[in-house]
């Protein structure tokens, strides 16, 4: 979409400094950290939200989970734990409306969170 802010940083119209990049996602830093560790995980693929996926993104969902794992572990996360979170439309706290998941970690993190 040619208004996307994350689409217009996967296709290198924006710069950031990504942590991982695959052929699917990429990985970058959140600008206004929620924790020690805050990043998110952003697929290349244009989908608005959570709500937009198919059966067809299965695969997508899971490189995003793997890339969480990995990202977990190279964060120093992996020992201690992290969330993994994904917010859906306005009232789920979406504010870029393309699908990512934000992973945080390196503090205790409390429920609910807010």
């Amino acid at each position: 979409m040619s208004n996307c802010l994350f689409c217009k940083i996967a296709s290198k119209e924006i710069s950031a400094d990504f942590i991982l990049e695959t052929a699917e996602l990429f990985a970058i830093k959140d600008i206004a950290p929620q924790a020690p560790v805050h990043l998110l995980i952003i697929p290349k693929k244009h989908l608005a939200s959570l709500l937009d996926l198919s059966a067809a993104d299965q695969s997508l969902i899971a490189h995003i989970h793997s890339a969480a794992i990995e990202l977990a572990k190279q964060f120093g996360l992996a020992e201690n734990g992290f969330r993994l979170v994904n917010n859906c439309l306005g009232d789920g706290g979406q504010a870029v409306p393309h699908l990512h998941f934000h992973l945080l970690g390196g503090r205790k993190m409390t429920w609910p969170p807010g």
